[in-house]
């Protein structure tokens, strides 16, 4: 099984932007970790802070791979087009949120990426990519 994470902006911060919110380790780390949970699955990572380049990348993915995990950071709240490339995509996809968004800003309660996506996951913190990994496995 192949799945694809692609995280947003920001989240090359992780471990050192806002810990309170965040926690205090970096994706990478906490990647390593993912792929020794999951030996059986072929992964492939990728973040960028730039809108297209997050389009470009889903798209490049959304055919040969059996999921993604997207945590579209900010762009969840002001990106049509990231929403409009994952239903143009075969490839499911899980939308993964470290911080719960529903208990913050009210503007962080619009996600113009759930309505795309098989489900979502907020506020579980990393934990919510493990879980989404698990989904993808008893959903094949």
């Amino acid at each position: 099984m192949k799945i694809a994470i692609i995280n947003g902006p920001n989240l090359n911060l992780l471990g050192k932007r806002e810990p309170d919110v965040y926690g205090n380790q970096s994706f990478e780390d906490y990647f390593e970790t993912l792929k020794k949970v999951f030996p059986s699955i072929e992964f492939y990572y990728y973040q960028s802070n730039v809108e297209g380049e997050l389009i470009n990348e889903i798209q490049k993915v959304g055919f040969d791979y059996d999921g993604i995990v997207l945590n579209p950071g900010g762009y969840t709240h002001t990106s049509v087009a990231l929403g409009d490339a994952i239903a143009a995509i075969k490839a499911r996809v899980i939308e993964v949120h470290i911080s719960n968004v529903h208990a913050r800003e009210d503007f962080r309660k619009l996600s113009h990426i759930s309505g795309k996506s098989v489900g979502s996951i907020f506020g579980l913190g990393l934990k919510g990519y493990e879980l989404a990994v698990k989904w993808f496995i008893d959903n094949a």
